[in-house]
């Protein structure tokens, strides 16, 4: 497998130019330091998942899901491309897990105190779905937290 860039090179705007909540979301993706999302998220977050119907409200939670994915897709995530505006952002990303490929988009939305209010995650193919829930519901069985 080639060895591809690092996260913060394979973006297509200057890190300067990106709002305040998207230079910290790279920053907790490029890190894989969960301790960085407690200035990030807004007390009442949305997180949705590929693999939960419903929204999954509240800081903790979210927390918990997004700590789960820096494990889990953390060494192999790779942003290849975004667009935002002055309160969204959607992030292309992709991953290889267990030798599968993944890919998706990050869609995030903030406030005007740049928290992130909602994180919604969709993926593709199949197979790379079913083995990013295998690997995420293992994760958050395991009961470790940030």
């Amino acid at each position: 497998m080639a060895v591809r860039a690092p996260v913060m090179e394979r973006l297509s705007t200057p890190l300067a130019e990106q709002p305040p909540a998207l230079r910290s979301w790279h920053a907790v993706a490029a890190s894989r330091d969960p301790a960085l999302l407690d200035a990030l998220l807004a007390d009442d977050v949305e997180f949705r998942s590929p693999a939960v119907f419903a929204p999954q409200t509240g800081k903790t939670v979210a927390t918990a899901y997004l700590t789960a994915a820096l494990r889990v897709l953390g060494p192999s995530l790779r942003y290849v491309a975004e667009w935002y505006d002055s309160g969204s952002a959607v992030l292309e990303f992709e991953a290889t897990l267990d030798g599968v490929y993944l890919q998706g988009v990050d869609i995030l939305r903030w406030n005007g105190h740049d928290k992130v209010i909602s994180f919604t995650v969709m993926a593709r193919p199949l197979r790379g779905l079913e083995k990013m829930i295998d690997l995420m519901s293992r994760e958050l069985e395991a009961g470790r937290q940030p």
